[in-house]
C-alpha cells in the first residue's frame, strides 16, 4: 500500500479521482515536506518549481506591492492545492501560518503526469474553475458586505473546513492566522476585526477562550450575521 492510499486528505485532494495504479506513479513523484510557521514554500516572482497538496496546517497566499506592502490574498488548508501547474512563474508567495505538512511535486514532473492522466488533468481544471468562482465571490463580498458580515462569513468558512456537517453543539477551532492577517484578507483594519469579534462574543454567538481559539455557540445566529445582522 503506497502513501497516497493512506493520505488523510485522499478523498478531498485533487488526486482523489485517480485509480490505484495511477496513484502508485504519482506517489513515486511526491515527497512530504514540513514547512515551519513563517517559512515560505514559494516566493512571488520566482520560477514555478513546486506544486502540491496541503496535508496539515495552514498557509497564506500573499503578494507584495511596488511600495513593499504585503497583501494577503487567501489561505489554504488541508486538501487544498498550491502552486501553478503549467505556469513558469509564481504569481504569489505561499507562507506557512502554522507548522504545516505538504505533499510536494516537481512542477514539471507533475505537469507531465497530469497530461498523461486525464482524471488528474480534469481535476486541475475543475479546481481552477472553483478557485475562480471563489475569487469572484470574495471580490463581491469585499465590495458589498459590511465589516460584521465579512467577519461572520470568514468564521463560518473556517468552521466548515473543520467540520463538513452542521453541528447542534458548540464548534471549536483555532484561527490559522493572526488578527492582522485576517484584517488584510477581509479588507479591514485590525481594530475593526477585533471590534466585530468582541460584538459576536458579547451577543453570545461565539466565545474566545484564547487569542486564536473560537467556539461557535449559535451557528444559526452566526449564519444570520452573514446577511443583515
Amino acid at each position: 500500500m503506497n502513501a497516497c492510499t493512506q493520505c488523510a486528505v485522499r478523498d478531498k485532494a485533487i488526486c482523489h479521482s485517480l485509480p490505484e495504479e495511477s496513484l502508485e506513479g504519482l506517489n513515486r513523484l511526491g515527497r512530504h515536506q514540513i514547512v515551519k510557521k513563517g517559512q515560505a514554500l514559494v516566493w512571488q516572482g520566482d520560477e514555478s518549481l513546486l506544486v502540491g497538496n496541503v496535508l496539515e496546517g495552514a498557509l497564506k497566499l500573499s503578494v507584495s506591492s511596488a511600495d513593499g506592502r504585503d497583501q494577503t490574498l487567501g489561505i489554504v488548508l488541508p486538501s487544498d492545492f498550491i502552486g501553478r501547474p503549467f505556469g513558469a512563474t509564481s504569481m504569489h508567495s505561499v507562507i506557512a501560518l502554522t507548522d504545516s505538512r505538504v505533499c510536494t511535486f516537481s512542477r514539471s514532473a507533475f505537469d507531465t503526469f497530469a497530461q498523461d492522466h486525464q482524471p488528474l488533468e480534469h481535476g486541475l481544471l475543475e479546481r481552477t474553475l472553483t478557485d475562480v468562482d471563489r475569487a469572484r465571490q470574495w471580490m463581491m463580498m469585499l465590495a458589498r458586505k459590511s465589516a460584521g458580515e465579512r467577519v461572520a462569513i470568514f468564521l463560518l468558512h473556517i468552521a466548515k473546513r473543520h467540520s463538513s456537517d452542521k453541528s447542534d453543539g458548540p464548534l471549536r477551532f483555532e484561527l490559522p492566522l493572526s488578527r492582522q492577517d485576517m484584517a488584510d484578507l477581509l479588507g479591514l483594519t485590525i481594530e475593526t476585526v477585533s471590534r466585530q469579534i468582541t460584538r459576536l462574543r458579547d451577543d453570545g454567538i461565539i466565545t474566545t477562550p484564547s487569542r486564536r481559539a473560537i467556539v461557535i455557540l449559535d451557528q444559526d445566529a452566526l449564519e444570520a450575521c452573514t446577511g443583515e445582522c
